[in-house]
């Protein structure tokens, strides 16, 4: 599989570090294949060796990173507080501490995986986590379980934009969201697998000495340290040098990439990251994500202590947490497919955002135990779409490979401000029904869906603007298909502000 990507890679010149900085290399030197010669057909068969070859990988990684980043609210339940003797907001702030670490990491991280293999970087950060998460199983004061949390944030924080990131260097704007919900879905499975896992490990209470919180982070990260022992040979680092695609598929690849992209540039060069961090549509789609964002992390973190409120044993709250993350994973995925058939990102994120408010709504509105489970479910189907919906949302309106770098890790960066807050949106003292935390998920989700709605009337507006624009000095409003050099020369330059690219809507 990979292990043969890296013969094709150190036996070719795209092995060279030029090479490595540009992820999708445009080669005239290439033979262009006859578009007609890859039917639909053909083009689902490719497709499928991709999606075969890199999805699931990516998947598992985060799988592995987000449980041992929220596996805690599962070790909460079994007497980690009492034994680190943590009170009053202590539990919260080692919550919080992973995230300005987890944040500061994410567009360094990017650039690195920029100019460093993926299969090198990602398999780095992936043994330093993991290493990380062992070594909570083994703190004993709240200073120690502090120390061991920022190490956590600081390693993990460049897998998510990174991933994010390498799929567009794999596929077509208008196909990388349902992979990035394939991606991303794997959050929804670590907290089934999490909660299954957790009631599992609560046997193995006292084994060596060590509480069954113990054995939860350290049982997690060996897994994940296995895991990132595969890692280096499993992850394919580019189309050009994919072994596991034949020559005339790797020239399709990286055909399809650049007919998507035009002549946007894919060098390196510090202006374009400055292009992204003057994009004010980027920001808005950093507040999108952070309030999205904050109820998934909230969610995450404390799901097993809001079931277990309800009346529950703590051994049962683990198994109860399941079913609200498997119906996430269905509607995640299921969203995200739609969305890329139909080439509308907005009004799907619309109707997720207004079932989670619904869902956490039931939460604050009654006691009733089976009316806030359902709550539960409707709130994991409301919120876990909207993350992938956004990225590939944002990352489809970005022109240029390191601009989209830039303004996917910008994008994540400002998402994952909302899990500081969420640290703090379920306190000890509001159980046991949380309702003032629930009010403030509502309020994140509306704000989420007035920030959708604008960006959404803005995007029309502006293709619109441009094929008037475009209509009155060419006669067509129409895309252009053939670009003169000075053209070509300004659309590397402009990226999505030159007048012939249109916003997904």
């Amino acid at each position: 599989m990979a292990s043969s990507e890296k013969k094709v890679e150190h036996s070719t010149e795209e092995s060279s570090a030029t090479a490595s900085i540009n992820i999708v290399p445009v080669d005239p030197e290439i033979p262009q294949i006859d578009g007609e010669a890859w039917n639909e057909k053909a083009t689902k068969r490719l497709l499928w060796r991709l999606d075969t070859h890199i999805i699931p990988f990516m998947s598992l990684i985060y799988l592995l990173c987000f449980l041992d980043r929220t596996n805690i609210g599962n070790a909460r339940l079994d007497s980690l507080e009492q034994d680190l003797h943590l009170t009053g907001l202590q539990y919260n702030d080692c919550l919080a501490i992973l995230f300005p670490f987890y944040i500061a990491a994410e567009i360094p991280s990017n650039v690195i995986l920029k100019l460093v293999r993926p299969s090198i970087w990602l398999t780095f950060i992936m043994v330093c986590w993991s290493a990380s998460m062992i070594g909570q199983g083994f703190v004993k004061s709240y200073s120690g379980l502090l120390a061991t949390r920022v190490f956590l944030g600081i390693f993990e924080g460049g897998l998510f934009p990174g991933v994010n990131y390498y799929i567009t260097q794999w596929y077509r704007r208008d196909e990388c969201g349902f992979r990035m919900a394939m991606f991303f879905s794997a959050a929804t499975l670590a907290g089934a697998f999490g909660g299954i896992l957790a009631r599992g490990i609560a046997e193995m209470s006292g084994v060596a000495g060590l509480s069954a919180w113990s054995w939860i982070f350290i049982l997690e990260g060996l897994l994940s340290i296995l895991v990132s022992g595969a890692a280096y040979w499993a992850i394919c680092d580019y189309p050009a040098t994919a072994g596991f695609l034949s020559p005339a598929e790797r020239t399709e690849v990286l055909r399809r990439l650049q007919a998507d992209s035009g002549h946007l540039s894919n060098e390196y060069n510090p202006k374009y990251v400055w292009q992204a961090l003057k994009d004010w549509k980027i920001y808005i789609h950093c507040l999108i994500c952070m309030a999205g964002f904050c109820p998934i992390y909230s969610f995450s973190l404390f799901l097993p202590t809001i079931i277990k409120n309800m009346g529950y044993t703590a051994n049962n709250a683990q198994l109860m947490s399941v079913p609200p993350y498997v119906c996430a994973c269905f509607f995640t995925v299921t969203a995200s497919w739609f969305a890329d058939k139909y080439k509308r990102r907005g009004v799907f994120l619309l109707a997720f955002q207004v079932v989670g408010i619904a869902g956490f709504a039931m939460l604050a509105a009654t006691g009733s135990p089976s009316i806030q489970y359902a709550g539960t479910v409707l709130a994991a189907i409301g919120i876990y779409p909207q993350i992938p919906l956004g990225l590939a949302w944002n990352s489809g309106n970005i022109g240029g490979s390191l601009k989209r770098g830039t303004g996917i890790a910008m994008q994540v960066m400002g998402g994952n401000c909302g899990g500081i807050i969420a640290s703090y949106v379920y306190l000890t003292r509001d159980q046991p029904r949380f309702i003032k935390g629930h009010s403030i998920l509502i309020g994140f989700v509306s704000m989420a869906f007035f920030l959708t709605l604008f960006m959404m009337i803005w995007c029309k507006r502006e293709n619109a603007r441009r094929d008037a624009v475009a209509l009155a000095a060419n006669g067509t409003s129409e895309k252009k298909q053939e670009l003169t050099e000075d053209e070509k020369r300004m659309e590397a330059e402009l990226a999505d502000h030159v007048p012939w690219f249109r916003y997904t809507v």
